[in-house]
Parts: structure tokens; sequence; C-alpha cells
């Protein structure tokens, strides 16, 4: 099921995170749209996320980054605390490091309107925690034709949201990269590992705005697009969450870091 909402506008310039009495990117988006139905993670605990919403993508290899982690379907790794959470742990297992990634693919996809989540991203020498999107083409057409959408990734113990959106080029002919990207971040002020907030997205023909609590902080447009590329963000995107480990950004796992806990409070669709 695609979601679909039309009639965004501009959003103008808003101050940082917290800045009392400033507007908020994120309500005036929210005014425009309807709350469609949402992800509270209320079950028992020690059990997993709703079937009917998420799917528990499992294995190793390295995932495209040469990531550290093997995902599993364990609720040692990815549960519901029975406190309204849902838990994404990264852990030891013996000399296996072992983790969760979750998915609404082929149960639920997004193709206009805003999505919402609330999540404490974990911080920690090696950790890359990430909420992000791929198109539901990929079986068909492959990755990166497929397109990828970044709404939060946080690498390491850096105080820095990263937001990109990455997709494939127009010609088949080589080039360095087989993919293009846009990206913007956001220097918080404090850690996002120290407390909540709520990352989100809303998605319109040609642009994309990416935010962080009640400030937009990154904007994606066609007009963006290098020479050459090909915008595929309009078409359905389905929505991921993991907690990777290790790889080509966040290098290393540093001493401790481990066991690391994502928690998602929940996730909101609008339509």
């Amino acid at each position: 099921m695609a979601i679909v909402v039309t009639g965004f506008s501009g959003l103008g310039v808003y101050a940082a995170v917290g800045d009392p009495g400033v507007r908020s990117a994120r309500l005036d988006l929210q005014r425009k749209v309807t709350l469609y139905g949402s992800d509270e993670f209320s079950g028992p605990a020690g059990t997993l996320p709703n079937p009917k919403l998420w799917s528990i993508e499992t294995g190793g290899g390295g995932w495209g980054n040469d990531e550290k982690q093997v995902y599993t379907d364990r609720p040692a790794n990815v549960r519901v605390d029975g406190s309204g959470h849902l838990v994404i742990e990264a852990r030891w297992d013996a000399d296996v490091i072992t983790s969760a990634r979750i998915s609404t693919r082929q149960k639920l996809d997004f193709k206009r309107g805003m999505i919402q989540a609330r999540i404490k991203m974990p911080s920690g020498q090696g950790l890359h925690p990430a909420f992000w999107m791929l198109g539901t083409s990929i079986d068909q057409v492959g990755y990166p034709r497929s397109g990828e959408i970044d709404i939060a990734e946080i690498i390491g113990t850096e105080p820095t949201v990263h937001a990109a959106a990455h997709g494939p080029w127009i010609s088949a002919s080589p080039r360095p990269d087989p993919k293009w990207k846009l990206s913007d971040e956001l220097q918080p002020g404090a850690a996002p590992s120290q407390d909540f907030h709520i990352y989100w997205i809303s998605k319109e023909t040609g642009t994309i705005t990416i935010g962080m609590d009640d400030t937009a902080y990154a904007t994606f447009t066609t007009e963006q697009l290098p020479d050459g590329g090909k915008w595929v963000q309009d078409l359905p995107f389905y929505l991921l969450l993991n907690l990777a480990v290790g790889g080509e950004w966040p290098g290393e796992v540093g001493p401790g870091a481990l066991p690391a806990q994502m928690l998602v409070d929940w996730v909101r669709i609008y339509g």
C-alpha cells in the first residue's frame, strides 16, 4: 500500500532545535496531513515487533559496507521491552557481533506523505544506527537503481545527524561512482544519544524534506541533481531501522561500545 498526499509548501527558515518560540517545521508539515497509522510498540516484553508491519532481515556478509555484525531475528537483538519501546540491540555473542535490522518491505510502502519516528540513538565507537528507506523496486532493478533515502544516521560518538538521498544515472556509461548522492547534516548541540528525538521525512513530488524535532535540516530536490542523475525518489519506498557495527564509515568497534541499544518509542505515518 502506498501513502499519497499532495500540497506541501515552502518551509521558510528555522532556528536551532529546541529554541523557545521557534516555528516548528515538523508541525507545519504535519498540519497538512492526516495520521494514517502508527506502531507504538506496546506489546508484551520479549516479543518481536508486529509481523503485519515489520519484516526482520537476517544475515551477515558486510551488507555492502564491510559491516561486522550478523543480523538475527532473536529477541536478544530485536524485541519489544514491555514499556512501549522497540529495542534493537547490538552485542557480542561469543566472538560474533549480532544485531538487528527490520523493515516494512513488501508490507507497507510510501510514495508521498510524512513519516516520523521517536528514537534514542546509541553512541559508541564503531556504531552506526540508521532510520532510512529503500525503493520497493530493488528486487526488480537492483541497487542503486532503486534509490535510497537516509533520514537519520549517527556515526560512532559524533554529535552529528546525517541525511542523504542516493540514486542512479540516466546513462549506463561507466562513471567513477555508480550512484549520485545529495547529503546534509545537523549539529544539534547535545549528542542525539542523550535523549529521545523525533526524526522525520516529508516526501512530495520532486522534493524531500528531512528533520529532527522542530528543525528541517535537509531538503533535496530534482533541481539539485548532478548532470545525468535520475530522480527515483518519487517512487514508492519502504522503511528500515537497524543498528550496524563497524565497517567503512564508523570504523573499528571500540572497547566498551557493546552492548548498545537503539530504542524506538513509536513510528507514525501520515498521508
